[in-house]
């Protein structure tokens, strides 16, 4: 798993810091937009063809990992 989160690059002169896959100007973000417009991987992948399906599921752990942190109620 390590392995996918590495196709995960964050570069503070690049799309405002914004995390995006492997260097690309292709955040994380509009991969999950797609998904959640409906698109399947399969959509996303000749939509953008520069994407290997490893940096979908790279994206998918990523903003998984991101939103499970714990929550402090006091």
């Amino acid at each position: 798993m390590p392995e996918l989160l590495a196709r995960i690059t964050v570069n503070p002169n690049q799309c405002g810091g914004r995390p995006c896959i492997r260097g690309m100007r292709i955040r994380v973000s509009d991969v999950l937009d797609l998904f959640a417009a409906g698109l399947s991987a399969e959509e996303i992948l000749e939509e953008m063809p520069d994407l290997e399906a490893d940096d979908l599921k790279a994206a998918l752990m990523y903003a998984s990992r991101k939103l499970n942190h714990p929550v402090l109620v006091a």
